[in-house]
Protein backbone atom coordinates (compact mmCIF):
# COMPACT_ATOMS: atom_id res chain seq x y z
CA UNK A 1 0.00 0.00 0.00
CA UNK A 2 1.36 3.43 -1.22
CA UNK A 3 1.82 6.34 1.31
CA UNK A 4 -1.32 7.76 -0.84
CA UNK A 5 -3.12 5.77 -0.32
CA UNK A 6 -2.63 5.59 3.50
CA UNK A 7 -2.99 9.13 4.13
CA UNK A 8 -6.63 9.03 2.37
CA UNK A 9 -7.33 6.31 5.15
CA UNK A 10 -5.66 8.48 7.96
CA UNK A 11 -7.41 11.43 6.76
CA UNK A 12 -11.16 9.58 6.12
CA UNK A 13 -10.79 7.76 9.78
CA UNK A 14 -9.78 11.32 11.38
CA UNK A 15 -12.62 13.02 9.83
CA UNK A 16 -14.90 10.43 11.39
CA UNK A 17 -14.53 11.77 14.85
CA UNK A 18 -14.16 15.37 14.29
CA UNK A 19 -14.62 16.53 17.61
CA UNK A 20 -11.98 14.23 19.34
CA UNK A 21 -9.45 14.86 16.52
CA UNK A 22 -9.44 18.41 17.31
CA UNK A 23 -9.19 17.90 20.87
CA UNK A 24 -6.31 15.49 20.27
CA UNK A 25 -4.42 17.97 18.48
CA UNK A 26 -4.72 20.43 20.72
CA UNK A 27 -1.80 19.48 22.93
CA UNK A 28 0.26 20.02 19.90
CA UNK A 29 -1.17 23.34 18.76
CA UNK A 30 -0.63 24.87 21.85
CA UNK A 31 3.42 23.17 21.90
CA UNK A 32 4.25 24.17 18.82
CA UNK A 33 2.53 27.48 19.23
CA UNK A 34 3.96 28.13 22.93
CA UNK A 35 7.29 26.77 21.71
CA UNK A 36 7.66 29.38 18.50
CA UNK A 37 6.81 32.33 21.10
CA UNK A 38 9.00 31.35 24.00
CA UNK A 39 11.96 30.68 21.34
CA UNK A 40 10.77 34.79 19.77
CA UNK A 41 10.59 36.11 22.86
CA UNK A 42 13.87 34.61 23.99
CA UNK A 43 15.67 35.48 20.70
CA UNK A 44 14.25 38.97 20.81
CA UNK A 45 16.35 39.16 24.42
CA UNK A 46 18.95 38.14 23.30
CA UNK A 47 18.98 40.00 20.25
CA UNK A 48 18.59 43.28 22.55
CA UNK A 49 21.52 42.60 24.59
CA UNK A 50 23.76 42.26 21.46
CA UNK A 51 22.17 45.51 20.28
CA UNK A 52 23.62 46.86 23.93
CA UNK A 53 26.74 45.31 23.27
CA UNK A 54 27.21 46.78 19.96
CA UNK A 55 26.08 50.36 21.37
CA UNK A 56 28.23 50.20 24.53
CA UNK A 57 31.05 49.86 22.19
CA UNK A 58 33.56 46.37 22.11
CA UNK A 59 37.14 45.65 23.96
CA UNK A 60 36.50 48.17 26.71
CA UNK A 61 38.19 49.18 29.77
CA UNK A 62 36.68 51.18 32.08
CA UNK A 63 38.96 53.06 35.35
CA UNK A 64 37.39 54.56 37.77
CA UNK A 65 38.93 56.72 40.65
CA UNK A 66 39.23 55.18 44.16
CA UNK A 67 37.22 55.66 47.14
CA UNK A 68 37.51 58.41 49.83
CA UNK A 69 37.18 58.19 54.13
CA UNK A 70 35.75 60.87 55.59
CA UNK A 71 34.64 60.20 59.16
CA UNK A 72 35.37 56.51 59.25
CA UNK A 73 32.90 56.41 56.20
CA UNK A 74 34.31 54.55 53.06
CA UNK A 75 32.43 56.44 50.21
CA UNK A 76 32.82 53.80 47.32
CA UNK A 77 35.10 54.03 44.19
CA UNK A 78 34.76 56.94 42.39
CA UNK A 79 34.48 59.20 45.26
CA UNK A 80 38.25 60.41 45.03
CA UNK A 81 40.57 61.85 42.54
CA UNK A 82 42.87 59.62 42.05
CA UNK A 83 42.79 59.78 38.00
CA UNK A 84 44.19 62.32 36.04
CA UNK A 85 44.73 63.54 32.57
CA UNK A 86 48.63 62.93 32.72
CA UNK A 87 47.99 59.35 33.15
CA UNK A 88 45.78 58.93 30.02
CA UNK A 89 48.72 60.72 28.69
CA UNK A 90 50.68 58.07 30.33
CA UNK A 91 48.80 54.79 28.49
CA UNK A 92 48.43 56.39 25.17
CA UNK A 93 52.72 57.19 25.42
CA UNK A 94 53.01 53.23 26.96
CA UNK A 95 50.39 51.45 25.57
CA UNK A 96 50.31 51.38 21.72
CA UNK A 97 47.93 48.52 21.97
CA UNK A 98 45.20 50.69 23.76
CA UNK A 99 43.92 54.06 22.79
CA UNK A 100 42.58 55.91 26.73
CA UNK A 101 40.20 58.74 26.89
CA UNK A 102 39.46 60.71 29.97
CA UNK A 103 35.80 61.92 30.77
CA UNK A 104 34.78 64.36 33.60
CA UNK A 105 31.05 63.74 34.07
CA UNK A 106 27.85 65.81 36.03
CA UNK A 107 24.63 66.72 35.64
CA UNK A 108 23.47 70.43 34.35
CA UNK A 109 20.24 72.08 33.00
CA UNK A 110 20.43 72.83 29.88
CA UNK A 111 18.53 75.40 27.95
CA UNK A 112 17.34 76.90 24.79
CA UNK A 113 14.50 79.56 23.88
CA UNK A 114 11.83 78.72 26.15
CA UNK A 115 12.52 74.71 25.99
CA UNK A 116 15.41 73.38 29.01
CA UNK A 117 16.16 70.11 29.43
CA UNK A 118 18.11 68.55 32.20
CA UNK A 119 20.83 66.06 31.26
CA UNK A 120 24.54 64.75 31.66
CA UNK A 121 27.19 67.01 30.84
CA UNK A 122 30.78 64.96 29.62
CA UNK A 123 33.70 66.80 29.82
CA UNK A 124 35.91 64.89 27.02
CA UNK A 125 38.18 64.55 24.69
CA UNK A 126 38.11 64.18 20.47
CA UNK A 127 39.71 60.48 21.38
CA UNK A 128 36.07 59.59 23.59
CA UNK A 129 34.19 59.70 19.99
CA UNK A 130 36.72 56.78 18.93
CA UNK A 131 37.08 55.05 21.92
CA UNK A 132 33.06 54.83 22.61
CA UNK A 133 32.71 53.94 19.01
CA UNK A 134 29.72 56.98 18.67
CA UNK A 135 29.99 58.76 15.15
CA UNK A 136 28.27 61.98 14.20
CA UNK A 137 25.27 62.33 12.62
CA UNK A 138 25.41 65.77 11.90
CA UNK A 139 28.23 69.00 12.11
CA UNK A 140 31.83 68.08 13.54
CA UNK A 141 34.03 66.99 16.13
CA UNK A 142 36.35 69.35 18.46
CA UNK A 143 39.08 71.21 17.03
CA UNK A 144 42.66 71.41 18.77
CA UNK A 145 42.60 74.94 18.86
CA UNK A 146 39.48 74.88 20.82
CA UNK A 147 40.60 72.28 23.39
CA UNK A 148 43.91 74.25 24.27
CA UNK A 149 41.57 77.37 24.24
CA UNK A 150 38.69 76.06 26.78
CA UNK A 151 36.14 76.89 24.00
CA UNK A 152 32.28 77.12 24.49
CA UNK A 153 31.07 74.41 21.73
CA UNK A 154 29.70 71.17 22.41
CA UNK A 155 28.35 68.17 20.65
CA UNK A 156 24.75 67.39 22.02
CA UNK A 157 22.96 63.47 21.79
CA UNK A 158 20.39 62.40 20.01
CA UNK A 159 17.63 62.49 23.37
CA UNK A 160 19.38 66.59 24.11
CA UNK A 161 18.33 67.24 20.43
CA UNK A 162 14.92 66.14 20.44
CA UNK A 163 14.14 67.42 23.46
CA UNK A 164 15.63 70.80 23.23
CA UNK A 165 14.94 71.68 19.17
CA UNK A 166 12.42 69.18 17.96
CA UNK A 167 12.35 69.58 14.45
CA UNK A 168 14.54 72.39 14.26
CA UNK A 169 18.25 72.10 13.17
CA UNK A 170 20.15 72.14 16.16
CA UNK A 171 23.24 72.96 14.20
CA UNK A 172 25.28 76.34 15.35
CA UNK A 173 22.96 77.19 18.02
CA UNK A 174 23.40 78.86 21.06
CA UNK A 175 22.56 76.89 23.87
CA UNK A 176 23.15 77.70 27.88
CA UNK A 177 24.80 75.29 30.55
CA UNK A 178 24.57 76.59 34.14
CA UNK A 179 24.18 79.84 32.62
CA UNK A 180 27.14 79.77 30.10
CA UNK A 181 26.57 80.18 26.55
CA UNK A 182 27.69 77.00 24.35
CA UNK A 183 27.62 76.69 20.79
CA UNK A 184 26.24 73.09 19.59
CA UNK A 185 28.99 72.51 16.36
CA UNK A 186 27.57 68.53 16.20
CA UNK A 187 25.10 66.16 16.84
CA UNK A 188 25.52 62.78 17.63
CA UNK A 189 24.35 59.44 15.99
CA UNK A 190 22.06 57.55 17.92
CA UNK A 191 23.48 54.98 20.83
CA UNK A 192 20.24 53.61 22.23
CA UNK A 193 20.39 52.07 26.02
CA UNK A 194 23.01 50.60 27.77
CA UNK A 195 23.60 47.29 29.38
CA UNK A 196 21.86 49.15 32.42
CA UNK A 197 18.98 50.27 30.49
CA UNK A 198 20.03 54.29 31.13
CA UNK A 199 19.60 56.17 27.92
CA UNK A 200 23.29 57.29 26.21
CA UNK A 201 22.10 59.67 23.77
CA UNK A 202 20.70 61.73 26.60
CA UNK A 203 23.84 63.93 27.14
CA UNK A 204 26.38 66.93 26.45
CA UNK A 205 29.47 66.46 25.23
CA UNK A 206 32.07 69.68 25.96
CA UNK A 207 35.64 69.70 26.00
CA UNK A 208 37.24 68.76 29.14
CA UNK A 209 38.96 71.79 30.12
CA UNK A 210 35.92 73.83 29.29
CA UNK A 211 34.19 71.12 31.72
CA UNK A 212 36.49 71.70 34.40
CA UNK A 213 36.56 75.49 34.35
CA UNK A 214 33.03 76.75 33.44
CA UNK A 215 30.74 74.07 34.58
CA UNK A 216 31.70 70.59 36.73
CA UNK A 217 35.54 71.49 38.26
CA UNK A 218 36.55 72.96 40.39
CA UNK A 219 40.11 75.39 41.23
CA UNK A 220 41.52 72.27 42.82
CA UNK A 221 40.56 70.18 40.19
CA UNK A 222 41.38 72.11 37.46
CA UNK A 223 45.38 72.51 38.69
CA UNK A 224 45.43 68.75 39.56
CA UNK A 225 43.99 68.41 35.57
CA UNK A 226 41.67 65.28 37.50
CA UNK A 227 39.21 63.40 35.39
CA UNK A 228 36.05 61.31 36.60
CA UNK A 229 36.85 58.04 34.43
CA UNK A 230 39.36 56.35 31.89
CA UNK A 231 37.90 54.63 29.04
CA UNK A 232 40.08 52.52 27.40
CA UNK A 233 39.91 50.30 23.79
CA UNK A 234 42.33 47.83 23.34
CA UNK A 235 43.05 46.70 19.57
CA UNK A 236 40.80 44.07 17.72
CA UNK A 237 42.69 40.83 18.20
CA UNK A 238 44.05 41.61 21.40
CA UNK A 239 43.20 40.11 24.65
CA UNK A 240 41.42 42.50 26.88
CA UNK A 241 42.79 40.70 30.17
CA UNK A 242 46.37 41.14 29.43
CA UNK A 243 45.91 44.58 28.46
CA UNK A 244 43.77 45.24 31.83
CA UNK A 245 46.93 43.99 33.60
CA UNK A 246 48.86 46.28 31.91
CA UNK A 247 46.43 48.92 32.52
CA UNK A 248 46.87 47.85 36.38
CA UNK A 249 50.65 48.12 36.13
CA UNK A 250 51.12 50.77 34.81
CA UNK A 251 48.93 53.06 36.74
CA UNK A 252 50.01 51.34 39.91
CA UNK A 253 53.42 52.16 39.13
CA UNK A 254 52.30 56.11 38.67
CA UNK A 255 51.01 56.25 41.27
CA UNK A 256 53.45 54.44 43.64
CA UNK A 257 51.58 51.91 45.39
CA UNK A 258 53.59 49.49 46.94
CA UNK A 259 53.15 46.03 46.43
CA UNK A 260 50.60 44.02 48.49
CA UNK A 261 48.96 47.25 48.60
CA UNK A 262 45.30 47.83 47.20
CA UNK A 263 44.56 49.98 44.16
CA UNK A 264 43.37 53.70 44.28
CA UNK A 265 41.50 53.17 41.40
CA UNK A 266 38.85 50.50 39.86
CA UNK A 267 39.44 48.85 36.42
CA UNK A 268 36.51 47.46 34.92
CA UNK A 269 36.65 44.70 31.64
CA UNK A 270 33.49 45.65 30.18
CA UNK A 271 34.18 42.53 27.41
CA UNK A 272 33.84 40.15 30.62
CA UNK A 273 30.78 41.90 31.73
CA UNK A 274 29.13 41.68 27.72
CA UNK A 275 30.23 38.47 27.80
CA UNK A 276 28.62 36.99 30.58
CA UNK A 277 25.35 39.21 29.65
CA UNK A 278 25.04 37.56 26.50
CA UNK A 279 25.54 34.52 27.65
CA UNK A 280 22.70 34.61 30.40
CA UNK A 281 20.37 36.14 27.69
CA UNK A 282 21.10 32.92 26.15
CA UNK A 283 20.48 30.56 28.70
CA UNK A 284 17.37 31.99 28.95
CA UNK A 285 16.22 31.69 25.56
CA UNK A 286 16.93 27.87 25.57
CA UNK A 287 15.49 27.30 29.18
CA UNK A 288 12.52 29.08 27.74
CA UNK A 289 11.99 26.81 25.02
CA UNK A 290 12.80 23.72 27.00
CA UNK A 291 9.91 24.39 29.12
CA UNK A 292 7.44 25.34 26.20
CA UNK A 293 8.87 21.70 24.89
CA UNK A 294 7.42 20.05 27.77
CA UNK A 295 4.15 20.80 26.27
CA UNK A 296 4.71 18.89 23.00
CA UNK A 297 5.34 16.20 25.02
CA UNK A 298 1.54 15.86 27.15
CA UNK A 299 0.20 16.49 23.17
CA UNK A 300 2.11 13.28 21.87
CA UNK A 301 0.60 11.24 25.30
CA UNK A 302 -2.29 12.54 24.39
CA UNK A 303 -1.92 11.20 20.60
CA UNK A 304 -0.48 7.77 22.23
CA UNK A 305 -3.62 7.56 24.35
CA UNK A 306 -6.34 8.17 21.22
CA UNK A 307 -4.81 6.11 19.33
CA UNK A 308 -4.43 3.25 21.69
CA UNK A 309 -8.41 3.83 22.02
CA UNK A 310 -8.49 3.75 17.77
CA UNK A 311 -7.16 0.64 18.19
CA UNK A 312 -9.38 -0.97 20.41
CA UNK A 313 -12.48 0.15 19.10
CA UNK A 314 -11.13 -0.68 15.14
CA UNK A 315 -10.06 -4.00 16.37
CA UNK A 316 -12.64 -5.91 13.86
CA UNK A 317 -11.84 -3.55 10.98
CA UNK A 318 -7.96 -4.36 11.49
CA UNK A 319 -8.72 -8.25 11.38
CA UNK A 320 -10.96 -7.95 8.37
CA UNK A 321 -8.12 -5.79 7.11
CA UNK A 322 -5.48 -8.42 7.52
CA UNK A 323 -8.31 -11.86 6.69
CA UNK A 324 -8.23 -9.75 2.92
CA UNK A 325 -4.59 -9.67 2.81
CA UNK A 326 -3.58 -6.47 4.31
CA UNK A 327 0.06 -7.26 5.88
CA UNK A 328 1.84 -6.09 9.08
CA UNK A 329 3.81 -2.86 7.50
CA UNK A 330 0.41 -2.23 5.96
CA UNK A 331 -1.33 -2.23 9.62
CA UNK A 332 1.54 -0.14 11.16
CA UNK A 333 1.76 1.93 7.88
CA UNK A 334 -1.70 2.96 8.37
CA UNK A 335 -1.61 3.70 12.14
CA UNK A 336 1.40 5.83 11.76
CA UNK A 337 0.65 7.48 9.21
CA UNK A 338 -2.84 8.47 11.28
CA UNK A 339 -0.67 9.20 14.03
CA UNK A 340 1.88 11.79 12.23
CA UNK A 341 -1.03 13.52 10.62
CA UNK A 342 -2.60 14.29 13.62
CA UNK A 343 0.43 15.59 14.90
CA UNK A 344 1.62 17.44 11.91
CA UNK A 345 -1.84 19.67 11.48
CA UNK A 346 -1.69 20.46 14.85
CA UNK A 347 1.59 21.64 14.03
CA UNK A 348 0.87 23.70 11.51
CA UNK A 349 -2.35 25.63 12.90
CA UNK A 350 0.52 25.51 16.18
CA UNK A 351 2.26 27.68 14.26
CA UNK A 352 -0.50 30.14 12.95
CA UNK A 353 -1.09 30.49 16.98
CA UNK A 354 2.01 31.08 17.78
CA UNK A 355 3.29 33.28 15.08
CA UNK A 356 0.18 35.57 15.66
CA UNK A 357 0.62 35.43 19.28
CA UNK A 358 4.63 36.83 18.93
CA UNK A 359 3.26 39.85 16.98
CA UNK A 360 -0.10 40.79 19.46
CA UNK A 361 2.81 40.49 22.36
CA UNK A 362 5.26 42.16 20.27
CA UNK A 363 2.21 45.04 19.78
CA UNK A 364 0.85 45.13 23.09
CA UNK A 365 3.49 44.63 25.11
CA UNK A 366 6.31 46.50 23.45
CA UNK A 367 8.54 43.94 23.65
CA UNK A 368 11.71 42.54 21.11
CA UNK A 369 10.34 39.79 19.15
CA UNK A 370 12.12 37.88 16.88
CA UNK A 371 10.59 34.80 14.67
CA UNK A 372 12.82 32.42 12.90
CA UNK A 373 12.14 30.33 9.83
CA UNK A 374 14.50 27.60 11.52
CA UNK A 375 12.98 27.72 15.12
CA UNK A 376 9.02 27.65 12.68
CA UNK A 377 10.74 24.37 11.12
CA UNK A 378 12.13 22.88 14.48
CA UNK A 379 8.73 23.35 16.20
CA UNK A 380 7.57 21.49 12.98
CA UNK A 381 9.90 18.72 12.82
CA UNK A 382 9.34 18.20 16.40
CA UNK A 383 5.92 17.67 16.22
CA UNK A 384 6.69 15.26 12.91
CA UNK A 385 9.21 12.99 15.47
CA UNK A 386 6.33 13.41 18.52
CA UNK A 387 3.69 11.86 15.79
CA UNK A 388 6.23 9.31 14.89
CA UNK A 389 7.76 8.50 18.76
CA UNK A 390 4.15 8.36 20.16
CA UNK A 391 2.16 6.78 17.42
CA UNK A 392 4.80 4.03 17.12
CA UNK A 393 3.58 1.92 19.94
CA UNK A 394 -0.27 2.20 19.42
CA UNK A 395 0.68 1.34 15.76
CA UNK A 396 2.73 -1.48 16.64
CA UNK A 397 0.24 -3.22 18.65
CA UNK A 398 -2.21 -2.72 15.96
CA UNK A 399 0.20 -4.46 13.44
CA UNK A 400 0.65 -7.32 15.69
CA UNK A 401 -3.02 -8.19 16.71
CA UNK A 402 -4.28 -11.73 15.63
CA UNK A 403 -6.25 -11.58 12.58
CA UNK A 404 -8.84 -14.42 14.25
CA UNK A 405 -8.94 -13.00 17.60
CA UNK A 406 -9.17 -9.42 16.05
CA UNK A 407 -12.20 -10.96 13.60
CA UNK A 408 -14.01 -12.56 17.02
CA UNK A 409 -13.49 -8.97 19.02
CA UNK A 410 -16.72 -7.60 20.15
Amino acid sequence: MNFAALLRIALRALAVNKLRSALTMLGIVIGVGAVIVMIAVGAGAQKRVEEQIRALGSNLLLVMPGSTTAGGVRMGFGSGSTLSEDDVVAINRELPEALAAPALRGAAQVIWGNANWSTQVFGVTPEYLDVRQWPLLAGRSFEPAEMAGAAKVCLIGATVAKQLFGAADPLDQSIRIKRVPFTVIGVLDVKGQSLMGTDQDDLVLVPIKTARSRVLGTASAARNRTVGTIWVKVADGLDTKVVEEQVRSLLRQRHRIQAGADDDFSLRNLAEVMAAQEASSRVLALLLAAVASVSLLVGGIGIMNIMLVSVTERTREIGLRMAVGARTRDILGQFLVEAVTLSLIGGLVGVLLGVGTSMMIAELAGWRILISPAAVALAVAFAFVIGVFFGFYPARKAARLNPVEALRFE
